[in-house]
């Protein structure tokens, strides 16, 4: 079932939103060679408390943290901990918030250090990938518009997208109808209208699109090894156009 929000609804959504933008804003400036993950997700989490947000993540179908904080070839859900940050790593932060009952929900991919001409040119290509995927969130375009935005632009530039898992629908909920797969045919799937509010979030690997999820459960990777980007924000589809609500 799709809910569609009002405007007072996505003004709520917009108050969450900022907060997600900022803690990703700050986390982005510790991003650095020594630094733990698990110092990442205490940053944020006490962030978003003194904020009087709760985290989205933490606790949710079991999840250990605030964060999902994922290295390298990990694409989504990687659980903070003791790792530590080395030079050349990339290094891909999701973060929700629920504030005064609604969600915000992004993600960023962030070089620590100097990182690889490949891995520059991924995470350039998958925020340019979202970026396309967003201007087509407008009302009469569908689904298969978003989809299909984000598959060509990551495939012409030699990358592949995840096709396991997806954007998703967001409101008083973090899950939500519509799914959002980041391929798709132009013209196909569901038609957009305003009032509905949209995580977009293309996970592009720089090799093939198979993944697989390690023991932990949680974390999943590429199954050939290669690097993973991800970035992600919340989006409400109005009669203007797109709005994008994860901005810090």
């Amino acid at each position: 079932m799709i809910i569609l929000k009002t405007a007072a609804e996505i003004e709520q959504m917009r108050k969450a939103g900022a907060l997600v933008g900022q803690v990703l804003e700050r986390l982005g400036r510790y991003v650095a060679p020594g630094v733990r993950t698990a110092e990442l997700d205490a940053i944020a989490e006490e962030m978003i408390l003194a904020a009087g947000g709760t985290p989205s993540f933490k606790g949710y179908c079991g999840y250990p943290a605030s964060i999902c904080v994922s290295v390298n070839d990990e694409i989504i859900h990687g659980i903070p901990g003791k790792r530590v940050l080395v030079e050349g790593d990339i290094v891909s932060i999701d973060c929700g918030a629920i504030l005064d009952g609604y969600q915000g929900d992004a993600a960023m991919t962030f070089p620590v250090g100097d990182v690889s001409v490949e891995a520059e040119k991924l995470m350039r290509v998958t925020r340019e990938a979202l970026e396309a995927g967003i201007e087509m969130a407008r009302p009469t375009m569908r689904l298969g518009d978003i989809g299909n935005a984000i598959q060509v632009h990551a495939e012409s530039n030699g990358f592949s997208v995840v096709r396991d898992f997806v954007g998703h629908g967001i409101g008083r909920r973090m899950h939500e109808d519509p799914q959002i797969p980041n391929f798709g045919s132009p013209g196909t799937g569901l038609r957009l209208r305003p009032g509905m509010v949209l995580a977009i979030e293309p996970m592009v690997n720089a090799g093939g699109h198979e993944v697989m999820i390690m023991d932990d459960g949680w974390t999943t990777c590429t199954r050939d090894g290669s690097l993973s980007a991800h970035f992600e924000h919340t989006v409400a589809i109005t009669d203007a156009g797109p709005e994008v609500l994860t901005l810090p």
